[in-house]
């Protein structure tokens, strides 16, 4: 039985935790209402902090990009909505890094209770037991969770990596490969290991167009 007031995790490959919500943007029905999208849910500590308020300003520069990949933002706190509004309205007032005049217009959600914290193990004692740590789920159109990261209170999420994240699996779901270390755009992709002895023989000896090989086990496709 889980205890009161601790947080259980979904995992990868799981459908995301239902949950409907207030936010900034009006209710929610998560995720079915994102049904066809794939969606960034993500949670910071509190409002009104340095960090958080770099974050959300990124976030909001980039919501565009994310959307032309059909990519929706959805952010929590356990703050009430009320102080969500003031914080949004501040940083519309803040510069950081040439971002200035950032207006969030992704939904914030109010989680005063807790209750989608601990839905999705944002709650994590170690770290605090009254703020949620830096979660980001990566849920795609079918609701099911693809990735999972997890930062600490004091260190500000890689949002290029977030994108990547989201490039690298959108990629892998269109073509059937795999991604390897460091991939972009545009880079060589991992085509998936043959099955058996005499497929393994026959990829070596004749890789196919565009098609070359390391070893039986590890081909790559030219993808310029």
């Amino acid at each position: 039985m889980e205890e009161a007031g601790t947080s259980t995790m979904p995992l990868i490959g799981e459908k995301a935790p239902s949950f409907k919500a207030v936010t900034t943007q009006g209710e929610i029905n998560f995720p079915e209402d994102y049904k066809g999208r794939w969606v960034i849910l993500f949670s910071h500590p509190a409002d009104f902090t340095p960090v958080c308020t770099t974050e959300f300003m990124t976030f909001a520069s980039m919501a565009d990009e994310f959307k032309s990949l059909n990519t929706e933002l959805v952010g929590l706190s356990v703050d009430s909505l009320y102080a969500h509004i003031a914080w949004l309205r501040k940083i519309q007032d803040l510069e950081y890094k040439g971002m200035k005049n950032v207006e969030v217009r992704f939904p914030l959600i109010e989680d005063i209770r807790m209750d989608v914290a601990r839905k999705y193990g944002m709650i994590q004692p170690g770290q605090s037991n009254t703020q949620a740590v830096r979660a980001v789920f990566v849920i795609d159109p079918q609701g099911t969770i693809r990735t999972i990261l997890y930062y600490p209170l004091s260190t500000g999420r890689n949002f290029d990596e977030i994108k990547r994240i989201i490039l690298a699996l959108q990629k892998a779901d269109k073509d059937g490969v795999a991604t390897p270390a460091d991939w972009r755009p545009g880079d060589d992709v991992i085509v998936p290991p043959p099955g058996s002895c005499g497929t393994a023989r026959e990829r070596m000896e004749r890789p196919g167009d565009d098609v070359y090989c390391l070893d039986w086990f590890m081909c790559f496709r030219r993808e310029k």
